[in-house]
Formats: structure tokens, sequence, C-alpha cells
């Protein structure tokens, strides 16, 4: 049985995110204030009383455009908190993007685990539940909270795109050996959904202080439309590598697909570049760094509104997430 009234929030640097997940849900967005004061600080509360709800959250933690990642982050758990003391039964915060999910361990001495330190603010703070699209590693970030931590996959939504180009030979491309696991899942689904036989591919990549390398491409990829599967994509650089080295191979076509497009400096002349032909993302984080006519022809942006309302709504309802989930 459901615990409470199904009650929907969006802090205003997620609302129109937030507008699209309640029309497909088909629940109006229930209202609430938020003010700024003149030292730089804020509050959120709800206008309607929340007692006994099942209260979500909607707050994608991505930086910009207005503020930065932290005060996203800052204003999520203050207003987790006022709906907690407002009598919510249940609150579940809903960030398509999370902020911090990529240092998720050590990689030098004395390294801060950062992801590990947010989730204990979710915690301190009286969240229930946290629910994320893509999430950088999926164990780590299961392991960090302790509460219910739910890592959607943006597959539903990247292999309906993919699906569109069946009838032509396909091979669905990993741009690193940590992100294999993640294609190898894409691929089969795509496969699944196709009907028809999928390639596979893996670029070697190594990163040390920021400089990427590697330039070990396997897979045949001669004559096919390249997939090239990602989580995300911040300065395209490892994404134009992975490009390339499918075209030395004899890849016909190269299109990447992830679910988070940040497109931070330097995205612009990277997307722009000959070897990617197009690249799909969702709009957990909205495109609006990217200024180049060029690349911005070659971005197409899928609603992840969808796959956010249904996962609410089996949580409100108790229902299974299985087919949402990574694994």
């Amino acid at each position: 049985m459901a615990q409470g009234a199904l009650r929907l929030f969006a802090l205003e640097d997620t609302a129109q995110l937030g507008a699209a997940v309640a029309a497909v849900l088909g629940q109006p967005l229930a209202p609430h204030e938020e003010r700024e004061f003149e030292d730089g600080e804020h509050k959120a509360r709800p206008l309607e009383g929340v007692d006994g709800d099942d209260v979500f959250v909607i707050q994608s933690l991505h930086g910009g455009p207005v503020r930065s990642a932290n005060d996203k982050l800052c204003r999520l758990l203050f207003f987790i908190g006022a709906l907690k003391d407002a009598g919510a039964a249940r609150v579940t915060a809903v960030s398509p993007y999370l902020c911090y999910a990529r240092k998720d361990r050590r990689t030098k001495a004395f390294d801060p685990v950062t992801t590990r330190y947010v989730a204990a603010m979710f915690e301190a703070i009286g969240a229930d539940a946290i629910v994320t699209l893509e999430v950088h590693n999926p164990a780590a970030f299961e392991n960090a909270f302790r509460h219910r931590s739910v890592a959607l996959t943006a597959a539903p939504l990247l292999v309906a795109e993919a699906a569109r180009l069946a009838g032509r030979p396909l091979c669905v491309v990993s741009p690193d050996s940590g992100g294999a696991k993640r294609a190898e899942l894409f691929r089969e689904a795509l496969e699944a959904a196709i009907g028809e036989p999928v390639g596979r591919g893996l670029v070697d990549k190594h990163r040390s202080a920021g400089v990427v390398t590697g330039d070990l491409f396997v897979g045949d990829v001669a004559g096919a439309t390249v997939l090239i599967i990602d989580d995300l994509i911040s300065t395209g650089g490892t994404l134009v590598r992975a490009a390339r080295a499918a075209r030395q191979a004899g890849a016909a076509r190269v299109i990447a697909l992830a679910a988070h497009g940040l497109f931070m400096p330097g995205a612009d002349e990277a997307l722009a570049d000959p070897a990617i032909d197009q690249l799909i993302v969702t709009d957990a984080v909205p495109p609006f760094r990217l200024a180049g006519a060029a690349a911005r022809a070659k971005v197409k942006v899928t609603p992840c509104a969808p796959l956010l309302a249904e996962a609410i709504s089996r949580l409100h309802s108790r229902q299974p997430l299985t087919s949402l989930l990574v694994y």
C-alpha cells in the first residue's frame, strides 16, 4: 500500500524538468516558496501541509547556469529538512544529475571520497531515498548511501533513439575500459529491441593528472554505424578520441549517446570534429553551455521526464523498479 498522498515538488533551478515530470504523471507540482536574503542566505518552504505525505523533490545538481552545484545541493538539503519538520512521512530526492558522483574513490594520497560525504549529508537531513540517473559508478553510489539509493539507467531512453537505426550494421563501443559493462548492457538491450545482431568495440584510455592517453581500438566496425556509449560528456575529449579511433578502423558513421551533457569549455570545438556525426543526450543537464553552431547542430536532446515519472510512480505505489535500474 502506498505511503500517504503523493506530493511532487521541483525547486526553481529544475523547474522546467519538474513541470515535465508533473505533466507525465498527471500530478500538479505542489506550491512552495524560495526566498533570497541580502547576505546570500536563502530559504525554501512548502506552502501547503505535507503531514503524512509521500514527497518527491526534483533538483538536478549540476553547476549552472545560475547557481553552483554546491548551492543547489545546499538548497535541496535544507528543503528536505523543512519537509521532514513539516511531518512528511517519506521524502525522496530526485536528482537526475548527482554532483560529486565522480569522486567516489581515492586516486591520490589523502584524497576525499566526496560521494560518501554527500551521502552522509542526505542521511543527516532525513532523506529517506535518493534517485539519480546514470550515476558514474553504480556500485560506489549504492555503497555510499545507507538509505535507499536508486540508480536509474538511461538505457530505455537511449535504446529508443538507437533503435531507429535498425536495418544497418551497428556496433556499440565503450570509450574506455571503465565503461565496458555499461556499453555491453546497452548493446544487449539494443539487440533485444531491434532483433538484429549488434557488434561491440572498446577504446583504450588512461587518465593521469588530467592527461588522457591511449589509442588502442578493439572491434570490427568496418562499414558500421558506431554508437559510442558513456555516462557523461564533459569537454568531449574522450569522445573525440574514440570517434577518431572508430573512423580509422573503418566506421561509416559515429553517433555518441550519453545521459549527461555537461559540455564544459572545449566541448564546442570537440563536438565540431568531423569524426562525430551526432550526439544524443538527455535533458537531465540542459545544454546551456554550448555556444558554437556546429556543435549545437549535432546535439539531439531526448527528454528524461518519462523515465523519472515512471520511477516516481513505481516508488510511490511500491512497484518493482527492476527494468529501470543499472546492474
